[in-house]
């Protein structure tokens, strides 16, 4: 087991840079006698349940990945990625931080964007020692228009994101586990494009899926229809 740290009043450095959204993951994967915030080693884990180091992950996994491995050299190790599927946007005055309105993100994600994420790191289900808890959820946005946002965002800050549902969970414990993603109805050989009609997404979020998926002896290349690759179920 790994060594606690010692309790005191003060937050850990995990608690001081976690959002809503971690924070109630953690909550919802901790179970009544886990440990929370654990030493092991240089690193500091999101919650020890029993033998297994559990991690939550709401940001980009290439930030996490290197902490992964190290962590998988000598542990269980899982980690919890939430896709989020439905976004409700709040928008906040930049002044007072009251509350303008509210509406709903057009925008609807799958289980198949997890693939979006996982592109970093796809050779993380390769390891016998790691598992990974896909949480499909619904949260809520909190904007401010204070200029200090992103270009992409046209200097909106997002403030924070919090958790309203979660409304599935699947859990993979090797990357066999994630043929089960790929859409039922999808006849092979197939294109890129004709996975992501068939899966609802666009055309990088299914071509990441694909690199996933290849690099995990799940699908293979089979030729090309035109300049489209042809894609097939690897043999077993």
């Amino acid at each position: 087991m790994p060594e606690i740290l010692p309790a005191n009043d003060s937050p850990s450095i995990g608690e001081l840079n976690e959002g809503a959204l971690h924070a109630s993951l953690k909550d919802w994967v901790a179970r009544p006698g886990d440990e929370m915030e654990v030493q092991v080693g240089r690193y500091v884990v999101d919650v020890v349940q029993d033998d297994l180091l559990i991690e939550v992950q709401t940001r980009s996994l290439s930030s996490i990945r290197a902490k992964l491995q190290d962590l998988c050299a000598k542990h269980r190790v899982r980690l919890v990625y939430p896709v989020v599927g439905e976004k409700l946007l709040v928008r906040l005055d930049p002044d007072s931080g009251q509350e303008l309105g509210r509406r709903r993100s057009p925008l609807k994600r799958n289980w198949l964007h997890l693939f979006d994420e996982l592109v970093y790191a796809p050779h993380l289900l390769e390891h016998p020692h790691f598992e990974l808890q896909a949480v499909l959820v619904a949260v809520e946005e909190w904007r401010c228009a204070d200029g200090k946002g992103s270009w992409r965002n046209r200097g909106v800050s997002i403030v924070d994101r919090r958790l309203r549902e979660v409304r599935d969970a699947r859990l993979f414990r090797c990357g066999a586990d994630l043929a089960a993603l790929l859409p039922d109805d999808l006849m092979a050989p197939f294109t890129h494009r004709e996975l992501a009609r068939a899966s609802g997404v666009r055309l990088p979020t299914a071509q990441r899926a694909s690199y996933c998926l290849r690099k995990l002896g799940i699908l293979r290349v089979v030729g090309r229809r035109g300049r489209a690759m042809l894609l097939e179920p690897a043999k077993p």
